[in-house]
């Protein structure tokens, strides 16, 4: 009696189809341990990619925002206060003198920028960084103290100056001359340890030699100036618009269409497979801020605008979304073992069901481990065929015939190109996966439609 019961129990759990299913079921959330070791190791191959790039920037050219040119003036002012004399027991006023400074923008601002992207390597990473050749010209209205309030003999036009400021001091590779009007001034960069910062980028300031008078004080109020700077730089080029009018034109080999900015070029074309050439104008009605400022400089990076030269997505990004249909992978690859097992009668041992699932996950290793090496589309091919053509062959010793392994192996083939196809996506990832997951739904329930559950 006692071995009858024994018997019908093996024969229950051997044959239930409920307690396969929950078996199943456990396997897949358990192959989320390894998912999660694997989503760790893409962010640690992340951030040492991270860090050997910053190592490529610092010694290159880091990211450019460029600012300026900008008239620097020096002014008298003066600060009255009331004192009292302790003997002669009066009041009296002492007049103070102290040097400030006021700050003039261009009246016109006209920069053409040649951008040459080239990619620098270290060890296995890679990154993107540029040349620019930067030609800057326009002009400075002569400026007008009065609409200041400022005395025309309080104005030091003997100290006159101007000013550049840039993210990027290293990557300059000559001499900054401007010529303004009929003489050239050299410029010199000003140590600041005040640690002032654009966001998150430090602003370092060029500062020219005196300005003589008679550049300033012209006959028809404009003051012309050109100057030349090549920087090597990374990331990003921007530029601020502080001109009354800002021309910006920038020609480059790099194919992208990531303009940045509050301000976008005036022309629609798109980029093409050699490069782009794209032209801003900004007026001084578009942004907030005046041309002439006393006594310290605005922090105006926010209006900041220009290019982009990073990829929109990197290898590990790609690495990071793909292992996000992980779960997905291994719960429909399953599904079709289960199925198959269901509909055959073949008996499909746990341990089986553990191998494939290692199987699956490998091919995340093999994805980064390739990619590290290649490109992201390559990598996806040779794993995605490895992982397919392993697990068929295993398949054929478990099931004992060509018929399902065949089935097996195209099944796998149609879920990685799925899953590639929407990791490729970005507008239209939601829909087509969406109607993907709709049409799996669709086969499952009409092939499991006979089987007998209970």
């Amino acid at each position: 009696m006692e071995e009858n019961k024994k018997s019908k129990v093996k024969s229950w759990i051997k044959e239930s189809l409920t307690l396969k299913m929950f078996t199943v079921g456990f396997l897949i959330i358990v192959m989320l341990i390894p998912l999660s070791y694997i989503k760790e190791l893409i962010r640690e191959r992340k951030f040492n990619q991270e860090e050997v790039i910053a190592k490529i920037d610092k010694k290159w050219g880091e990211e450019l925002l460029l600012y300026g040119p900008i008239l620097k003036i020096p002014y008298k002012y003066y600060t009255k206060e009331t004192l009292l004399n302790e003997q002669t027991k009066k009041y009296y006023t002492k007049k103070t003198e102290e040097i400030k400074y006021a700050y003039f923008f261009p009246n016109t601002l006209d920069e053409k920028v040649n951008i040459k992207t080239q990619e620098r390597h270290l060890g296995m990473y890679k990154e993107m960084v540029y040349n620019s050749d930067i030609k800057i010209s326009g002009n400075f209205e002569t400026p007008n103290f009065k609409a200041l309030d400022i005395k025309e003999e309080d104005v030091v036009w003997k100290k006159a100056k101007i000013i550049i400021k840039t993210s990027n001091l290293k990557g300059i590779t000559k001499q900054v001359v401007m010529r303004l009007n009929e003489s050239d001034y050299t410029f010199k960069p000003v140590y600041n340890n005040q640690k002032e910062r654009y966001n998150e980028l430090k602003s370092h300031t060029l500062l020219s030699d005196i300005i003589k008078e008679t550049d300033l004080q012209t006959k028809d109020e404009k003051i012309n100036f050109n100057l030349d700077i090549p920087i090597n730089g990374s990331k990003q080029f921007r530029i601020i618009p502080i001109g009354k009018e800002t021309k910006l034109n920038i020609k480059s080999n790099w194919n992208t269409n990531e303009f940045i900015g509050d301000f976008s070029p005036i022309e629609s074309e798109k980029v093409g497979a050699n490069g782009f050439e794209k032209n801003w104008k900004v007026l001084h009605i578009n942004r907030p801020f005046s041309q002439q400022f006393l006594n310290k400089l605005p922090n105006l990076n926010d209006f900041a605008f220009g290019v982009n030269f990073r990829s929109p997505v990197n290898e590990y990004q790609k690495n990071t979304r793909a292992v996000k249909y992980g779960f997905l992978l291994i719960g429909l690859t399953f599904l079709i073992f289960f199925l198959i097992q269901s509909i055959s009668k073949i008996n499909i041992h746990p341990f089986q069901y553990l191998m494939i699932g290692i199987a699956l996950t490998m091919f995340y290793t093999l994805l980064i481990a390739i990619t590290e090496h290649s490109n992201f589309e390559k990598a996806y091919i040779i794993a995605g065929a490895s992982v397919v053509i392993l697990i068929s062959l295993y398949s054929k010793s478990i099931l004992k015939n060509i018929k399902f392994p065949l089935l097996i192996g195209a099944s796998l083939a149609s879920l990685y190109t799925f899953i590639y196809v929407i990791i490729q996506l970005e507008e239209y990832a939601l829909l087509v996966g969406s109607i993907g997951l709709f049409i799996i739904l669709a086969i499952v329930m009409y092939v499991s439609r006979k089987i007998k559950w209970n």
